[in-house]
């Protein structure tokens, strides 16, 4: 009788184990697959992040070629131009020279915050021109921001169609321009008609009509622009891996960036 006991009892402990380690499977085989689950949800919603931010660029190939030339044409020409005029001339005389520019450029940011409707910019855009154009001597100096506190409201034609929800569309390097994309292309027309250093036919208040004559005077621009910076360029690319994306981005987001403000 006792043996029977002791058999009854062997019994129901390997039935008992048996059942446990079968549960337990079980639950294995349950914790496993909500696992799996889990991570093909994540996979799937990484996977949908991926294919958000590719960036539709249907002019890589020439992107890529243009960058490289304007790279080139910055390295070789524009910074060594911009060192030998920094070092002739005195930082007074330069900031001068950009505030000079940046006045005449008063219209096309006047006229883009009236089509934004941004009036109270384009108020204070009229009392910056009137002060900077008497008190600043022809825009030489700039009154209007030390003595009056009135900023400048950069804004282009492109900012303004960006403004109203026109997307910018693929990314086009332009030669000597850089960056750009169609909606900012196709905006250089517009802001070119009332810009007073561009030759195209437009305002009466043109400084020339000459296209030559009007390239010179962008370059000067551009290179004394270049001149009173540390050289934002060579601190912008030395982060890159690769130059072209990198760019691109860059000037998509602060693009993005001044439409939004």
């Amino acid at each position: 009788m006792r043996y029977i006991n002791i058999l009854l009892i062997v019994t129901l402990f390997i039935f008992t184990t048996g059942c446990s380690t079968k549960n337990l499977q079980d639950s294995n085989k349950t914790i496993t697959k909500q696992t799996n689950i889990e991570e093909e949800a994540f996979l799937d919603e990484f996977a949908d992040e991926m294919e958000i931010e590719e960036i539709y660029d249907p002019f890589a190939g020439y992107n890529r070629m243009m960058t490289t030339f304007n790279d080139n044409l910055y390295e070789y020409v524009i910074s060594p131009t911009a060192k030998g005029y920094r070092a002739i001339t005195h930082k007074q005389v330069r900031d001068s020279v950009d505030n000079f520019f940046n006045n005449l450029l008063f219209p096309v940011r006047f006229v883009n915050n009236i089509l934004q409707g941004k009036f109270k910019n384009a108020s204070e855009e009229t009392g910056r021109f009137i002060i900077n154009s008497t008190i600043g001597i022809l825009g030489l100096f700039d009154p209007a921001k030390t003595q009056f506190g009135l900023e400048q409201h950069d804004e282009d034609f492109g900012q303004t169609l960006g403004y109203y929800g026109v997307g910018a569309g693929p990314h086009i390097v332009l030669p000597f321009f850089g960056p750009s994309n169609l909606r900012d292309m196709v905006s250089i027309y517009p802001d070119s008609v009332i810009n007073p250093i561009d030759s195209t036919d437009g305002i009466d208040y043109k400084i020339t009509d000459e296209y030559g004559e009007s390239l010179v005077l962008k370059a000067y621009k551009e290179v004394n622009k270049v001149a009173i910076g540390d050289d934002e360029y060579q601190m912008l690319k030395k982060d890159a891996i690769d130059l072209y994306p990198y760019l691109r981005d860059v000037y998509e987001q602060y693009r993005e960036k001044q439409i939004k403000e």
